[in-house]
């Protein structure tokens, strides 16, 4: 598909100079990644419990950032590890980590510094459309997870609409939005996740769409100011045509 920024690489070396704006800004896009996380975090505890109880569920965060996910978890009291390639963002996330029990280290999600089945839990948020490599990503996710471990990710599709909302869209209307923060050819059509998690012993059991809530004033204030509203807030919808969700599980 042809768009301006095709073949570019996507930037991810922007996220080693967000310090504490992770966690404070609002004029940026991470403001965004903020209000998805609140919303994906209570749906993904739900499954876990559902699966495991109310046991110690060993969690792999794949491409933890700031630890958004990750401390959400640690304070329900999952035993989490979190692995990224920006240490400066493992840093920010470690100062906000109030139980100081989640073990941040710098790692390659192509090949995991872990032994075979050793995680319950495997999450990949925001991440399969910033590598070149998404397969890899979730062979190792398998990998690490036992029998019967759940792989949750989110991610976006491939298509123009997706390009025009997720990619121009924030670009256009959101302060401080980085060049190439996305790149369309690094998204992934949910049939293309599910063949990959099919060839790795993940089998998907769960899929939703997921897109913001825009209400008037919230567009309003956007479009004004280039900020994200403080409750800004995103929802589960019956079409995965922009973004979604996902649940598999080892066979």
């Amino acid at each position: 598909m042809a768009t301006p920024n095709a073949e570019r690489a996507v930037n991810n070396a922007f996220y080693d100079e967000l310090d504490e704006r992770w966690y404070a800004a609002y004029d940026d896009p991470i403001a965004l990644l903020r209000a998805e996380s609140a919303h994906r975090t209570p749906w993904i505890v739900d499954r876990i419990r559902e699966t495991f109880g109310r046991r110690v569920v060993r969690v792999l965060d794949v491409g933890c950032g700031a630890g958004f996910l990750s401390n959400a978890l640690a304070k329900l009291g999952y035993e989490v590890t979190g692995v990224d390639a920006s240490e400066a963002s493992l840093s920010v996330a470690a100062r906000h980590d109030p139980t100081g029990s989640v073990r941040y280290a710098v790692g390659d999600a192509y090949a995991l510094d872990c032994q075979d089945g050793v995680f319950d839990v495997v999450c990949s948020m925001d991440f399969l459309e910033h590598v070149e490599r998404p397969s890899a990503v979730i062979e190792e996710a398998a990998r690490v997870l036992v029998p019967g471990g759940l792989f949750f990710f989110h991610t976006f599709n491939r298509n123009v609409l997706s390009w025009l909302v997720v990619i121009k869209g924030v670009e256009w209307f959101v302060r401080n939005t980085p060049r190439d923060m996305h790149v369309l050819r690094l998204f992934l059509k949910p049939d293309e996740v599910r063949a990959m998690c099919a060839a790795s012993g993940l089998r998907m059991e769960e899929l939703h769409g997921f897109a913001p809530v825009l209400g008037l004033r919230a567009l309003w204030t956007i479009f004004r100011t280039g900020t994200v509203p403080e409750d800004f807030a995103f929802r589960f919808t019956g079409s995965t045509r922009i973004a979604y969700t996902g649940m598999a599980r080892k066979a």
